[in-house]
């Protein structure tokens, strides 16, 4: 694909890094969020505003979303003001909000019917992965169809992996969300030891981080607890939604995920006790 015509649904804090990855690169981007003010920055760069999903897709050629919750991609999808409703033959829809696989399904499967075609395409790598255009990107759908996006999703994306039919990018991403929800765990707990032991926390990290512990969420959000920065990179309110979904899937598959149940319970305390607005890295708070 060359310089495309791109509709954006969802410029939330992945979503806006994203489109300037676009904007960057040439590609002419209308964007639609619910809130117009969070677009202006956007609109500023070169983008246009759209007043619905079906005003920003039409005469295009392709659409991304990036919305909240799967309610929210029903609804930019199959609404009356819904992405459907300006399909045209040829186009493609590309949805990398979290989601439910059997969602994917069915959104696959209507754009079948209409001549169009859809992946699901969730992504990791948080604030700085959009920033830095270093997104890990999971596809499902068609082969073909991944094939013609590869080189857009490049813009922002750098580890964009084919992970089978559509909804197999929504599974991929529940197995990534399993893994950092049981994670977060063991590095809020080694926070907390280490404080107790009486050592310096940045110094252990510089052991620790870089050996057989090391992960994503203790180089890049370790540092941010140790300075009590709770700023979302991502929303704990998301959070619980993904683990929610891999919870619901796994009791469909008949497996016990006790690990998953135990950092779900423990971030559902936290959005109790108001802090759903915050960034994953608050289950420290857990531990205070």
């Amino acid at each position: 694909m060359g310089k495309e015509h791109i509709a954006f649904i969802g410029t939330g804090v992945m979503g806006a890094s994203i489109v300037k990855h676009l904007l960057h690169n040439g590609h002419e981007v209308t964007v639609y969020t619910r809130t117009k003010e969070k677009a202006e920055p956007l609109v500023a760069l070169g983008a246009t505003w759209a007043s619905s999903p079906a005003e920003a897709f039409k005469n295009k050629d392709l659409a991304f979303t990036m919305v909240g919750y799967p309610s929210d991609v029903e609804e930019v999808y199959f609404g009356d003001n819904g992405l459907f409703q300006s399909a045209e033959t040829g186009n493609i829809l590309i949805d990398m909000t979290t989601s439910e696989p059997t969602l994917a399904k069915k959104i696959f499967t209507h754009a079948q019917m209409l001549g169009v075609e859809a992946l699901d395409a969730p992504v990791s790598g948080g604030d700085i992965g959009a920033q830095n255009g270093t997104l890990s990107i999971m596809v499902g759908g068609s082969k073909a169809t991944f094939d013609k996006v590869l080189a857009v999703m490049k813009h922002f994306g750098e580890n964009i992996v084919y992970q089978g039919e559509a909804g197999a990018g929504q599974h991929a991403k529940m197995c990534n969300q399993i893994v950092i929800a049981s994670g977060m765990i063991g590095v809020c707990e080694s926070l907390a030891y280490g404080l107790k032991a009486g050592l310096d926390l940045p110094t252990v990290l510089q052991s620790i981080a870089s050996g057989a512990a090391g992960s994503w969420s203790l180089s890049n959000l370790a540092p941010r607890m140790i300075n009590d920065d709770y700023a979302p990179g991502f929303y704990i309110k998301h959070f619980v939604k993904d683990m929610k979904i891999a919870l619901d899937e796994s009791k469909k598959m008949g497996i016990s995920l006790p690990g998953l149940a135990l950092a779900y319970e423990m971030y559902e305390k936290l959005i109790e006790e108001g802090y759903g607005e915050y960034g994953t890295q608050a289950l420290l708070k857990a531990y205070q």
